[in-house]
C-alpha cells in the first residue's frame, strides 16, 4: 500500500543529488579579483597573460589565482586592498587596450565549474554598487529629428534638381521656400514619395511647403530615442568594465541602470548621462572671425565658434557630417604624439564624407566637439532641470585629399580626454539626453549586511520550524524538516540553473516558501492523525492522509501561483524577483512536501506489514 516502484525511488535520488549538485556553489564564498577584458576583441594569448603578471609582480603583489578563457583573464587576491592595488597596477601597464573591472569572483571547485554549476548572481542591495533612475528628454528627440529633417531636404532637394530659396525650421515644421506653385508642387509630389511619416501641407496664399511630423511618428521617435539610449547606455556599460549590470526599460520615458559593484558614482554619471559627438564644418574664409567677434553678429549662413585657445573662428551652418555615422573611435598618438581619436564611419557616412571632402580640397575644415549634460535639482521643493551644452571647435585643417572611411583628429588636450571622447564615440551618441531623477549608492558593507541578516533570519525560522515539527510530530516532524531542508536544495539548484539574481526580496520569497512549504507537511500529518483517531490502522492511515491532504494543497498552492504569475507579468525589477523566487519555491516545495516526504515514510513504516503504532 505505502510503496513506491523502484523507479520512483530511483528518480527521486537523481533529482536529489542534481539538486544538491547545484545547489552547492551558492555556499562558497567570493574572492575579490580584477578582471581584464580586450576593448577591440583581441584575443589574450599567454604571452599577454605573462605581461599583466609581470605588471602586478612589479608592484609587489601576490596572485592568489589567475585564468584566461582567451576573451577575458581573471586574477584572484586575497582582500580587498590587495585587489585595488592590482587594478591601479594594470590599468597603468595595460593601457587603453583593455577594460579593467573590480569583479568578486565565485570560488567554486573547478569539477562544479566543469559541470556548468555557478552561482546565483547577486543583486544590488546585496552585493553593493548603484543605482540610477534615467528619465529621456523626448523633446530633445523630437527637436533633432526635425533638424535632422531639415538638413535631408536640402540634399534631397539638391539631388532632384528641384530649385528652392531655403529651407528653414519654424516650431515644430520644416517650411521650405519656392519661388513658384510649380516647383513647390514638384517637391511636395517628390518629398511626400520619401518620407511618408511627414504631413506636408500648404499655408494659403503662399508658394511654401510646410511639413511636420504625424503623431505616429511622433510616438515611433519616442519609442526609437528609448530603445537606442537603452542600446547606448548598455554599450556604455560595457566599456565601463561592469560585470552583471542591469540596464531595462520603466514606463515610457524612463530607464533603470543598476552597477552592482560601482562605487565610483561620479565617474559613472560622468559616462552614462553625458551625450558628445562630433560636427564637421567648413571655416568661412571669405569673413574675418575678429570682426564678428568685436560686432557679435556671424555673417549670412555660418557661426561664430571659439577654438580651445580663445580665438574665434567663422563656421559654414552647414553641417557636413556628425558623429551619428561614427561607428568606431579609439585614442591614439599622431605623427607629432600628439593625443588623437582615430575614427572609422559606417558606409553612408563614408561616402558622404568622401563626396563632400573631395569637393572642398584645399579648404579648411573645423571640427566642433559637442558635449550635452543635463542635471536635475531641487529648487524650492520642485525637481528643475538644467542643460549645459558645451560647444568648441577642437580642430582646425586644411583638406589636402579626399577623405575615405578611416581618419584622425586631433587638438585634445590630454590623452585621457582622447579616451573619454573614443569611449563616448564608440559606445555611440545617445539619441536624446537623459537626466538622473533618482540615484542611490549601496556599500559593498551594507549589502553583505543584508546578506548576513536574510541568510540568519532564514536560518533561525528553519531551526524554529524543525523544532516545532519534531517535538510536535515526532517521526513524521523529522520527516517532515529533511523534507524542508530539501525543498530549499531544490529551490537554490533552480534559481542557479536559470542564473537568477538574487535580491533582498527574493530572500523573502525563500522564507515565504519554506513556511508554505512546512504547511503542507503539516495537512498531511494532521490529516494522517484524523485517520488514526477515527480507528483506521497505521497504514491505511498513511496512504488516506497522503490522497487527502493533495487535494487541498493542490487547492491552496494553485491560487498562490496564480498571483506569484501575476506578479511577475505585471511587476518589475525586485517584484518580478520576488514572483520567480515565489513561484519556483511553490512548485519545489509541493514536490519535496508531498512525493520526497512520503518516499521517506514509505522507507520508514511501508515495509512493515503488521505496523501497530506510528510516531505522529
Amino acid at each position: 500500500m505505502n510503496r513506491y516502484p523502484l523507479w520512483k525511488y530511483l528518480m527521486i535520488a537523481v533529482i536529489l543529488l542534481v539538486g544538491v549538485i547545484y545547489s552547492v556553489p551558492n555556499f562558497f564564498p567570493s574572492e575579490p579579483a580584477v578582471q581584464l577584458s580586450s576593448k577591440v576583441d583581441k584575443t589574450i594569448d599567454p604571452a599577454t597573460m605573462q605581461r599583466f603578471e609581470q605588471a602586478l609582480q612589479a608592484k609587489g603583489l601576490t596572485i592568489r589565482a589567475s585564468e584566461n578563457n582567451g576573451q577575458q583573464a581573471l586574477f584572484r587576491f586575497e582582500d580587498n586592498d590587495v585587489q585595488l592595488k592590482a587594478s591601479e597596477a594594470l590599468k597603468a601597464a595595460v593601457g587603453d587596450e583593455f577594460v579593467v573591472a573590480l569583479n568578486l569572483a565565485p570560488s567554486t571547485p573547478s569539477w562544479l565549474r566543469a559541470l556548468n554549476a555557478n552561482p546565483m548572481f547577486l543583486g544590488l542591495d546585496l552585493r553593493g554598487g548603484v543605482y540610477f533612475l534615467m528619465e529621456v528628454d523626448m523633446k530633445a528627440a523630437l527637436d533633432k529629428q526635425i533638424d535632422r529633417y531639415q538638413d535631408e531636404f536640402r540634399d534631397f532637394l539638391r539631388e532632384k534638381n528641384i530649385k528652392y530659396q531655403g529651407v528653414a525650421r519654424e516650431g515644430d515644421s520644416v517650411v521650405t521656400k519656392f519661388a513658384d506653385a510649380a516647383s513647390r508642387d514638384a517637391a511636395q509630389t517628390a518629398l511626400n514619395d520619401e518620407y511618408r511619416d511627414l504631413q506636408f501641407t500648404i499655408p494659403s496664399g503662399s508658394t511654401d511647403l510646410q511639413a511636420s511630423i504625424s503623431q505616429t511618428a511622433m510616438l515611433n521617435i519616442q519609442k526609437f530615442a528609448l530603445q537606442q539610449n537603452i542600446t547606448t547606455l548598455r554599450k556604455r556599460v560595457n566599456e565601463l568594465g561592469v560585470s552583471e549590470p542591469v540596464i531595462q526599460q520603466q514606463g515610457t520615458n524612463r530607464i533603470v541602470v543598476q552597477l552592482p559593484g560601482v562605487q565610483d558614482t561620479a565617474r559613472a554619471k560622468e559616462i552614462l548621462g553625458a551625450t558628445a559627438t562630433l560636427e564637421f564644418r567648413l571655416v568661412d574664409e571669405q569673413n574675418d572671425p575678429m570682426q564678428a567677434k568685436q560686432s557679435g553678429r556671424a555673417p549670412l549662413g555660418s557661426e561664430l565658434y571659439k577654438e580651445r585657445n580663445g580665438d574665434p573662428v567663422l563656421l559654414k551652418r552647414q553641417v557636413m557630417l556628425t558623429g551619428d555615422y561614427i561607428i568606431d573611435a579609439s585614442s591614439g598618438f599622431d605623427d607629432n604624439n600628439r593625443a588623437a581619436v582615430h575614427i572609422t564611419l559606417d558606409g553612408n557616412g563614408a561616402s558622404r564624407f568622401s563626396k563632400v571632402t573631395g569637393e572642398n580640397v584645399q579648404k579648411l575644415m573645423g571640427v566642433v566637439y559637442i558635449e550635452t549634460k543635463i542635471e536635475s535639482k531641487e529648487v524650492d521643493g520642485k525637481q528643475v532641470k538644467t542643460s549645459t551644452t558645451n560647444q568648441e571647435v577642437i580642430n582646425v585643417a586644411r583638406i589636402q585629399e579626399r577623405l575615405g572611411k578611416r581618419f584622425q583628429i586631433t587638438g585634445l588636450d590630454s590623452p585621457k580626454e582622447a579616451r573619454d571622447l573614443a569611449l563616448l564615440l564608440r559606445a555611440g551618441a545617445l539619441a536624446a539626453p537623459v537626466y538622473i531623477v533618482e540615484e542611490r549608492t549601496v556599500g559593498p558593507s551594507m549589502g553583505k549586511e543584508n546578506i548576513d541578516k536574510g541568510f540568519n533570519s532564514n536560518m533561525w525560522g528553519f531551526i524554529a520550524v524543525v523544532l516545532f515539527m519534531v517535538i510536535y510530530y515526532r517521526v513524521f516532524g523529522v520527516i517532515s524538516s529533511v523534507a524542508l531542508a530539501i525543498n530549499g536544495f531544490f529551490l537554490f539548484a533552480l534559481l542557479s540553473m536559470i542564473q537568477a539574481t538574487l535580491t533582498l526580496p527574493g530572500l523573502a520569497g525563500i522564507a515565504l516558501t519554506l513556511g508554505m512549504a512546512i504547511d503542507a507537511n503539516v495537512l498531511i500529518n494532521e490529516r494522517i492523525r484524523e485517520e488514526l483517531r477515527a480507528g483506521a490502522s497505521p497504514q491505511v492511515a498513511i496512504n488516506v492522509g497522503y490522497d487527502r491532504a493533495w487535494g487541498t494543497i493542490i487547492d491552496s498552492n494553485l491560487t498562490t501561483l496564480i498571483a506569484g504569475i501575476a506578479l511577475f507579468l505585471l511587476g518589475s525589477g525586485p517584484i518580478k524577483g520576488f514572483a520567480v523566487v515565489l513561484c519556483l519555491g511553490i512548485l519545489t516545495s509541493m514536490f519535496s512536501a508531498v512525493t520526497v516526504s512520503r518516499a521517506m515514510v514509505n522507507l520508514v513504516y511501508g515495509y512493515k506489514p503488521h505496523l501497530q503504532k506510528v510516531e505522529i
